[in-house]
């Protein structure tokens, strides 16, 4: 499988062929991902919760960030990498966001970075999309600002609300955004601007009717229990499975039946003997 790229999202859409995509942090973790037919990875600041232990977004760095991208993109031979920008490296000046959104893209290698926010951030994205950096955006639930939306809850319920998150749909993808992550809004909401924009869109916690959808990794595969939002499908439990491959080796180490001679390197006899012999003159003995 080759790597897809934004004319094939754009296709993808237009044949409504829907577009898989998940969170990636590390290499080990992406090198499994890339022999999949996972079409997106996004290397999300979701890390801080799932990776890092922190209770939410905002304190993840720029650093962070780049290292993360580095090690995913290193693993993604086949699969389009997109970075998240972190709290604060974009909402500081269009300059600043350039040199955070070039950094990302010349030192964590990806081919895409997302910034959360709709029409105040308009000019932000087309600064970017300028100068030749591709941009996911993503309205409706954004994590890093959060407190200023009343928590993590789903946004877009009332006429209002909904009624500026098809705005906001609109202005980023006016900036030039090549599609655009719904988060959290009620479904035929979704269904509405899916329907009126010419992007994919990619949901997570969205409903049916996106162009594609999203999950963090962790929580796809049952890795993370601190709490799990009421879109979130497990389709493994490698939760319990981990825990259980290391009480088991726990258990062998403890009796002694880990490492067995299966797992043990061997030599000669002769020089073995010789060693005992050495060691007990060595000893006095």
């Amino acid at each position: 499988m080759s790597k897809l790229g934004i004319a094939d999202f754009y296709k993808m859409k237009q044949e409504k062929k829907k577009i898989s995509m998940v969170t990636a942090y590390d290499y080990g973790m992406m090198s499994l991902i890339d022999q999949t037919d996972i079409d997106m990875v996004l290397v999300g600041d979701s890390a801080a919760t799932v990776m890092f232990g922190l209770d939410s977004t905002v304190s993840v760095t720029m650093d962070a960030m780049i290292n993360m991208c580095a090690m995913v993109s290193r693993a993604a031979s086949n699969t389009y990498v997109v970075g998240d920008m972190p709290y604060m490296s974009y909402e500081l000046g269009i300059e600043k966001a350039l040199d955070n959104a070039g950094r990302l893209m010349k030192e964590g290698f990806v081919d895409a970075v997302k910034l959360e926010g709709g029409t105040r951030i308009k000019n932000t994205i087309k600064a970017l999309v300028d100068v030749g950096i591709p941009v996911m955006g993503h309205i409706g639930l954004t994590p890093q600002t959060a407190s200023q939306l009343g928590g993590y809850k789903v946004q877009g319920k009332d006429f209002l609300m909904a009624t500026q998150i098809i705005e906001d749909a609109f202005a980023v993808q006016e900036a030039g955004v090549f599609c655009v992550g719904l988060e959290a809004i009620p479904a035929p909401l979704a269904k509405i601007i899916t329907e009126s924009l010419n992007i994919p869109t990619i949901g997570i916690g969205a409903g049916v009717n996106c162009d594609g959808q999203v999950l963090i990794l962790h929580d796809l595969l049952g890795m993370f229990d601190r709490f799990v939002p009421k879109f979130v499908k497990r389709y493994a439990e490698l939760g319990q499975e981990i825990r259980e491959a290391l009480n088991r080796f726990t258990e062998e180490v403890r009796s002694s039946s880990f490492p067995d001679k299966e797992h043990s390197y061997n030599m000669d006899k002769e020089v073995e003997n010789k060693l005992t012999e050495y060691i007990k003159n060595r000893n006095g003995k």
